[in-house]
C-alpha cells in the first residue's frame, strides 16, 4: 500500500469555523491566501489587519491576527494612523470596491501617494455585497445592480474605475498587482503577489496594493460556476491581470 502524502495543510493563522459567506464567493479564498502568507513569513503575531464596511468587514472572524474596525472607506487612513504609532507592526487593510473605489477614494489616494509603508488587499466583485447589491465604482457597462436595474450607462454613470492603473501611477507606490482567483494557476499567482506585497512592508519599502478580480454570484444572480465564467469572459479583458508598479524590481534592473 503507497504511503499518504500530505498535499495540503491549512494555515494555523486561519481560524477553523464555518463560513458566512454565500456559496461561490471568493472572499474565503482570498482570505486563505492572505492568512497563509501571514503564516509562511512569521508576521502573525506582530500583525494588525484593518477592517473595512461590507463582506470585507467580518475578516477578523477568520484570520487570527490583531484587528481594527474601520469606518466606511477610511482602512487607509486608519492603518497609517496605527503603522506611525507602532511602526514595528505589520499592517494591513483589507477592502471592497463599494468601500475603497467610492466612499474611500480619497483615503486610499493620498496614503498610496504618500508611500504609507502599509499593504492594501482590494477585493473588487464590481458590486455592493453586503448593502443590497447597489452599483460600485467598478461595475462593469451593462450590469444590473439594485440601482441601475437597467445596466450601467457609460453616458449616466461613467467608466468602470481601474483602481490598480490610477494606484500604480502614483509616485508613492512600491508595488501595485491586480490577481484573481478563478483558477488554480490564478490562484497560485495571487498568492505570490499577496507574499510580495508583505515583504514590501516587512522591508520597510514602501506602500504595496493588490487587487483581487473576484465574484460575487449572489449579486450578480449567477451560479458559482458561472460567476467564475463571466470573471474570464467580462472582467478580466477590462481589468487586464498584470504588475502595474514594481520599483523594487526596477532598482534590480529587471
Amino acid at each position: 500500500m503507497a504511503e499518504e502524502k500530505l498535499v495540503f495543510e491549512p494555515s494555523e493563522v486561519l481560524i477553523d469555523r464555518p463560513t458566512h459567506y454565500c456559496p461561490g464567493c471568493q472572499h474565503g479564498t482570498a482570505h486563505r491566501i492572505v492568512a497563509e502568507v501571514i503564516d509562511e513569513l512569521g508576521l502573525a503575531e506582530n500583525t494588525i489587519a484593518i477592517g473595512s464596511i461590507g463582506c470585507s468587514v467580518f475578516l477578523y472572524n477568520y484570520i487570527n491576527v490583531d484587528a481594527v474596525e474601520a469606518p466606511h472607506g477610511r482602512a487607509p487612513a486608519v492603518a497609517t494612523g496605527v503603522k506611525r504609532a507602532r511602526p514595528d507592526k505589520i499592517v494591513f487593510s483589507y477592502q471592497g470596491d463599494g468601500d475603497l473605489a467610492s466612499i474611500g477614494m480619497a483615503e486610499i489616494m493620498h496614503a498610496a501617494n504618500r508611500g504609507e509603508n502599509i499593504t492594501v488587499i482590494f477585493v473588487n466583485n464590481t458590486v455592493y455585497g453586503m448593502t443590497g447589491g447597489q452599483m460600485a465604482p467598478t461595475t462593469m457597462i451593462g450590469q444590473a445592480t439594485t440601482t441601475c436595474p437597467g445596466g450601467r450607462c457609460e453616458e449616466r454613470e461613467g467608466m468602470p474605475i481601474k483602481m490598480s492603473e490610477i494606484i500604480g501611477m502614483l509616485g508613492g507606490v512600491t508595488y501595485c498587482e491586480r490577481v484573481a482567483v478563478n483558477n488554480v494557476k490564478n490562484i497560485n499567482k495571487a498568492k505570490k503577489a499577496v507574499k510580495k506585497a508583505f515583504q514590501c512592508q516587512v522591508d520597510g519599502n514602501g506602500f504595496s496594493f493588490v487587487e483581487f478580480v473576484a465574484t460575487c454570484p449572489t449579486n450578480w444572480k449567477m451560479t458559482p460556476i458561472a460567476a467564475n465564467e463571466r470573471v474570464e469572459e467580462e472582467l478580466l479583458p477590462y481589468f487586464p491581470l498584470g504588475v502595474y508598479a514594481d520599483k523594487l524590481a526596477e532598482k534590480e534592473g529587471k
